[in-house]
């Protein structure tokens, strides 16, 4: 079956949506999701959205600290961008419907009256948030504002296989190298399906399900990195993936986090002995970078034995923590811990891919028609370490910048071109599927081991080995058997896992996100890691 649109966009979490509700108006839109509308990482965002929102911040704050964050890496033009666009984009969520909390005094001198919490990172209170939901929040109304529109189709269970490129078409002359949609597999019928488009969006969300413990949803496999690799384009910077320092550590809740705002309202972290240690690692305490506190965290687990650490906000009053942490409070009540009077026992688990697909200002990749917007694509933004609250907002600017460079060239994008049906007269229905269960397992294990929140080039080397074999097995078991929606997460997996290997392995240093014991120190001079596929490198040579 093929259908036909004007934009294609892949994924439906807060960047993906930003982008079809600007181009709906104008243009023919589907909306692909792999599971449900609400089921990618948009929703779990817990803590809120930066923004430089009232009088005593600056725009040039923001910048900064953003940049600091970031450890030398991050392009002070792409930061700038994004936080000269932040008061507009969460005004834009406002006009939608979405309700942050509000301040219950009275506004203040400058006629202010949303309540803003202070994160790691940050010098200013500038995160704005719906409680301690405001992923929820935002997911919740960008989906009923979608479902109103005329001109968007939304495909819930539908997973994105490959981007069509020239290669893929009946009649390529017509046509420059470009994307021209996606070949789809429909879960629901098991049939692969062809959207045709003049451009295509990949807005699929990061890749932190490579690794064996994760905050993310079980969606995030790095389908759009994977996919766009194959299609020819450049990915950088993907060594740096965020370790969230406090999820739940808990066997009824492998993935729950618990927000940095808490720590922001004054949380403590202690070890086994009931100490504060951040203090030992770093002046600003919980208030450190990320990547300072889960480094931290992992050490003290290594050197107590620990399985765990506990993040402690009971000195605070307890009507407070419950007004500010409702869905925490009450998610970890159920299990059996009451937040204002125990002790949250935490880990640190993968939490955010700050490298991603190499895209230009306007969300553009390597490939015409095809763009990246938020946490897949590498906007310079983020850096070696991503600030907290920074992801939203990336995801509503560069949604909103692709969709409007989508529409200042749509006269001179020629119509969707045909292509040719997806060809499954060479493969059979698979029985050994319990090869993909193992091999997933494998994969995430190795990940987990190896190139996790320390590494070494011996643990490097010895993931880059295991994934190679992994690459090669499931290489031929793609080739053999028709597509399941499984087996193309584990194919995109083990794509993500090599890139992530291999990028780790050339940078010889400790950055941010990126900490090797073999190369404690810094490079006298920041530099990108930039990863080239076979087909773009060949051809430039050719040109």
């Amino acid at each position: 079956m093929r259908r036909t649109y004007d934009v294609v966009i892949v994924g439906s979490g807060a960047a993906g949506l930003t982008a079809a509700l600007k181009l709906a108006p104008h243009m023919r839109v589907a909306v692909l999701s792999k599971g449900s509308m609400s089921g990618g990482s948009t929703r779990w965002a817990q803590g809120g959205i930066a923004a430089v929102l009232e009088a005593t911040d600056s725009i040039q704050s923001h910048i900064d600290d953003t940049l600091v964050a970031g450890a030398g890496l991050c392009d002070e033009d792409a930061v700038r961008y994004v936080v000269e666009r932040g008061k507009k984009a969460i005004q834009g969520l406002i006009d939608l419907g979405v309700e942050f909390d509000r301040l219950a005094a009275a506004p203040k001198e400058d006629g202010y009256d949303y309540h803003l919490t202070r994160e790691g990172g940050h010098s200013h209170r500038r995160i704005i948030h719906a409680a301690d939901a405001t992923g929820k929040a935002v997911q919740k109304t960008l989906n009923s504002r979608v479902m109103e529109e005329p001109n968007i189709d939304v495909y819930e269970h539908h997973v994105a296989i490959d981007v069509i490129t020239n290669r893929h078409l009946k009649h390529k002359a017509a046509y420059t190298d470009q994307a021209h949609g996606a070949y789809v597999l429909n879960m629901k019928k098991g049939r692969v399906e062809t959207f045709s488009a003049r451009a295509t969006i990949i807005a699929t969300g990061g890749a932190s399900r490579v690794y064996l413990y994760s905050s993310n949803p079980d969606a995030s496999t790095g389908d759009g990195i994977a996919m766009a690799w194959r299609s020819g384009c450049r990915v950088t910077n993907l060594e740096f993936n965020q370790f969230h320092p406090t999820c739940l550590f808990h066997p009824d809740a492998k993935t729950f986090l618990i927000t940095e705002a808490m720590r922001g309202e004054g949380a403590y972290l202690r070890g086994v002995d009931g100490d504060r240690f951040m203090l030992r690692y770093d002046d600003r305490a919980e208030l450190a970078p990320r990547d300072i506190v889960a480094r931290a965290i992992d050490n003290e687990m290594k050197r107590t034995g620990a399985d765990n650490v506990w993040l402690d906000i009971t000195h605070k009053d307890a009507d407070f923590v419950i007004s500010h942490f409702p869905n925490i409070y009450r998610h970890c009540l159920k299990l059996g811990i009451d937040i204002t009077a125990d002790h949250i026992p935490v880990v640190p688990a993968a939490h955010y891919t700050c490298g991603g697909i190499n895209v230009d200002p306007h969300a553009r990749t390597d490939l015409d028609q095809l763009y990246a917007i938020g946490e897949c694509a590498h906007t310079g933004l983020h850096g070696a370490n991503r600030m907290a609250s920074n992801s939203l907002l990336e995801c509503l600017v560069t949604g909103d910048a692709a969709a409007e460079d989508i529409l200042a060239r749509q006269d001179n994008c020629p119509p969707a071109a045909i292509a040719r049906d997806w060809d499954e007269s060479k493969v059979t229905d698979s029985d050994e599927e319990v090869v993909v269960s193992h091999n997933w397992k494998e994969l995430r294990r190795f990940m987990w081991d190896y190139v996790g929140i320390v590494r070494t080039d011996k643990r490097l080397a010895r993931a880059k080995r295991r994934v190679d074999l992994l690459a090669g097995e499931i290489q031929e078991y793609y080739g053999n058997f028709r597509v399941t929606p499984d087996l193309l997460e584990l194919r995109n997996l083990v794509t993500v896992a090599d890139l992530i290997v291999r990028s780790a392995q050339q940078r010889k240093e400790s950055r941010g996100l990126h900490y090797t014991a073999d190369y404690p120190a810094l490079l006298d001079e920041a530099g990108d890691t930039t990863l080239v596929p076979f087909s773009r490198a060949v051809s430039e040579r050719v040109e």
